[in-house]
């Protein structure tokens, strides 16, 4: 599937009709994710016939580009009920079988089949600090391959320091810096919109995990 029909599909699916501030849930727009999952299928080979789990899921759209690229099984996590309705309904629109698992990330205990590669778009940890490092922890726990995940460029230098030092990685690597483009979702929110930058990050575990789903 060439990338410019991947962002086509991914913009047909539906998003937040009422985010949670106090959860960070903020949508995951059809360019970023295309070209997430994209590169890393086409670069690096972790997405087609693997088994790609979606943390912090919230209405599917990493998950299903993962499926639409060809991953033998996606599972999304998410602590929100009305987020696993919304991506329920768009892997159904998608015509995508997807499992999805209530469920905290901190919480997490996944017995059976290995999981190769996590996709996330974890909270920045703005309004709750520390929320995206937990993400980080738990993706780092339970992936055998790779990690994939978006976080702001500001806070660089300690990802990469808790990644390497904290959590197990043994490799962590901004691939490209993109442009979020953040709607005006909140009441405290002054503008239309703003652009944040964010990178695109590949982790490799230190070693296989046995933790599966």
């Amino acid at each position: 599937m060439k990338l410019k029909q991947l962002e086509s599909l991914l913009d047909q699916i539906q998003q937040f009709s009422n985010p949670k501030v106090e959860l960070e849930q903020y949508p995951t727009g059809p360019h970023i994710a295309s070209r997430m999952l994209y590169t890393a299928e086409n670069s690096f080979g972790d997405v087609s016939g693997k088994i790609v789990a979606d943390l912090g899921c919230g209405c599917g759209t990493l998950g299903a580009a993962a499926g639409l690229l060809g991953a033998e099984h996606v599972t999304g996590i998410d602590i929100d009920t009305e987020s696993l309705e919304i991506a329920s309904s768009n892997a159904e629109y998608l015509e995508l079988e997807m499992d999805l698992v209530q469920c905290d990330v901190k919480n997490l205990g996944w017995r059976g089949q290995v999981v190769d590669t996590i996709v996330m778009n974890p909270p920045f940890g703005t309004r709750r600090k520390g929320a995206d490092m937990e993400f980080l922890s738990a993706a780092l726990k339970h992936a055998s391959k790779a990690v994939y995940s978006l976080h702001k460029t500001s806070t660089r230098d300690h990802i990469k320091r808790a990644a390497l030092r904290d959590y197990g990685a043994q490799s962590a690597e901004v691939l490209c810096q993109l442009r979020y483009d953040l709607p005006q979702l909140y009441k405290f929110h002054k503008r239309k919109e703003v652009d944040i930058a964010v990178d695109l990050w590949r982790f490799v575990p230190r070693s296989p995990q046995k933790n599966g789903v």
